[in-house]
């Protein structure tokens, strides 16, 4: 069954886990994938999120990513935020970026229109 961590303790306010597509295991985080894996974090545009306040899972396609998609579909809970990064962390690459937006540095040129890249940079990708 799908078992979520309580809290990242990278970003504190994550508030989605996702499923990586590499391994089919749940991560709150990049850094979480990497401390927990013996292979590199697969990119892909197309992800599957798990709603921390609901538990319930959703499906997002980050290359047609619109403001609505910034809350979960089944309980409204807005998870596009500005990371939170706990205190004994290192700060993240962009330490304001969310995990979504995270990957979204990393996404290749298929996804890089001027409509796409705008809403990629405004609140963007994460596995």
């Amino acid at each position: 069954g799908l078992r979520l961590s309580e809290m990242c303790k990278h970003v504190v306010n994550a508030q989605v886990s996702v499923r990586a597509q590499c391994c089919r295991r749940w991560f709150d985080c990049p850094q979480c994938h990497a401390e927990a894996s013996d292979h590199q974090l697969k990119k892909t545009t197309e992800m599957v999120f798990a709603c921390k306040a609901c538990k319930r899972t959703f499906r997002k396609d980050l290359s047609a990513f619109e403001d609505a998609d910034e809350f979960c579909p089944h309980c409204d809970n807005k998870y596009i935020l500005p990371a939170v990064v706990a205190d004994d962390e290192p700060a993240l690459p962009g330490s304001s970026m969310t995990y979504v937006e995270m990957d979204a540095e990393d996404l290749d040129a298929r996804v890089k229109s001027k409509s796409q890249e705008k809403a990629m940079l405004a609140r963007a990708a994460y596995y």
